[in-house]
């Protein structure tokens, strides 16, 4: 159970660190100051719903098809792979730096609907949190559970900091240099789960 609670924590804050078009809206939002509870809440509620549906979803599915355990494992690792070969090449050569954009306050509810928006028109939030949560979690029998919770956990505990701690980082995220740790943080991160997943670990 603790085994499984810890892998989904680490799968869930693996793929949840890149940098990507949420991410660096909830950064911007907390660097702004605006609407932080709300941001962070929709984001954190939304990756608990789909990380469910993908772990309750593919438990039933694996069993009633077996052979598309090891097709999945697989095709999870080559994205895995894809995903952690990306930033390193990002940590390597990315010059950019992220700044909170300078305009008026928006209201909570355009705050809201831009939120949604890149929650669950991003089709990398499916791939990452339906598909290979999903996946991974048939790694653990009778314990899909406590992998989910592992998994929703990593998203309160990212969403909420990175909101909340942001204006922390402000200096810090100004920084090519810091986004280049980053992101080689996430490529070994992924990396690791790629070889877990293919060596059936």
């Amino acid at each position: 159970m603790t085994e499984a609670f810890a892998t989904g924590l680490a799968v869930g804050l693996g793929l949840i660190l890149a940098i990507g078009a949420q991410n660096a809206f909830v950064l911007r939002q907390g660097l702004r100051g605006e609407h932080l509870l709300l941001v962070c809440l929709t984001c954190a509620l939304s990756d608990a719903i789909l990380i469910l549906a993908g772990v309750g979803g593919f438990s039933v599915v694996i069993d009633r098809f077996p052979m598309l355990d090891p097709a999945l494992r697989y095709a999870g690792a080559a994205f895995l792979l894809w995903y952690g070969a990306r930033s390193f090449i990002a940590a390597l050569s990315s010059s950019e730096v992220l700044m909170p954009a300078e305009s008026v306050p928006n209201s909570a509810r355009r705050t809201l609907l831009m939120c949604l928006a890149l929650t669950w028109l991003n089709p990398h939030v499916y791939l990452d949190t339906v598909v290979l949560i999903g996946t991974i979690s048939t790694r653990f029998p009778g314990q899909a559970p406590a992998f989910a919770l592992g998994a929703m956990t990593a998203s309160f505990l990212f969403f909420f900091s990175l909101g909340y701690g942001s204006a922390l980082l402000r200096p810090l995220f100004a920084k090519a240099s810091s986004w280049r740790v980053l992101e080689f943080v996430v490529g070994v991160t992924m990396w690791s789960i790629a070889a877990k997943l293919v060596l059936g670990l």
